[in-house]
């Protein structure tokens, strides 16, 4: 079993428009939480071609533009504050039933894996918030240079758990980048919130392979 990590395993435990604006107000930000939200979507929706991809390493390229584009706030030590505060296990909540479900997963005998759009902070992160051990592989973008949709991310995980990819299915929240870039890998895909709606759903449909049917 393939899983996505933000928006569907881990979630930031506070809106990002209130964090931002909560660092970014140290540093001269006079702007509403709701401009922070429009600025936030704006820059996240620019195309990117500063770096082969979004997630290089720790990312910092990618998000010093979003944070100043975001917050008007172009100074370093803004950046380093908001950067730092998703690096935090306290920044992000798991999803209910994630861990003892993926828990149930192994035990029965399913191998699992993280496939994630992410930087190098991911790893880690989630040594802190306890799954790490939950996974028999991490797959990040930005630790194999290529971003969800593209296929070869999920042939990654397939190889590292040892699976055919028609033998694996992935569950994520995004349905381009993790239903489509699935499936054009030749993997099953769930989409978070639609397919399936927890993690003892995801559990009781893998663990059933009729009811694995879309």
């Amino acid at each position: 079993m393939l899983v996505d990590a933000a928006g569907t395993l881990i979630y930031p435990s506070e809106p990002a428009a209130e964090v931002y604006l909560k660092y970014a107000s140290q540093y001269g930000c006079l702007l509403s939480t709701t401009e922070i939200l429009a600025n936030y979507r704006r820059a996240y929706s620019t195309p990117w071609d500063r770096t082969p991809s979004r997630y290089v390493a720790d990312g910092r390229d990618f998000w010093r533009f979003i944070v100043s584009e975001t917050t008007l706030i172009s100074d370093e030590a803004c950046f380093e504050a908001i950067y730092n505060h998703y690096a935090a296990a306290e920044a992000w909540s798991v999803a209910p039933g994630a861990p003892a479900a993926l828990a149930s997963l192994r035990r029965a005998g399913v191998s699992t894996a993280v496939v994630s759009n992410f930087d190098t902070r991911l790893r880690p992160l989630l040594g802190l918030l306890g799954l790490e051990q939950l996974f028999d592989a991490i797959v990040v973008s930005a630790e194999v240079g290529v971003e969800k949709p593209n296929p070869v991310i999920f042939d990654a995980a397939c190889e590292r758990l040892g699976c055919r990819p028609i033998e694996a299915v992935h569950v994520g929240d995004d349905r381009r980048n993790d239903v489509f870039g699935a499936r054009d890998a030749g993997c099953w895909a769930w989409l978070w919130g639609v397919d399936v709606r927890s993690f003892e759903e995801v559990a009781r449909r893998v663990l059933q392979p009729d009811a694995a049917e879309d």
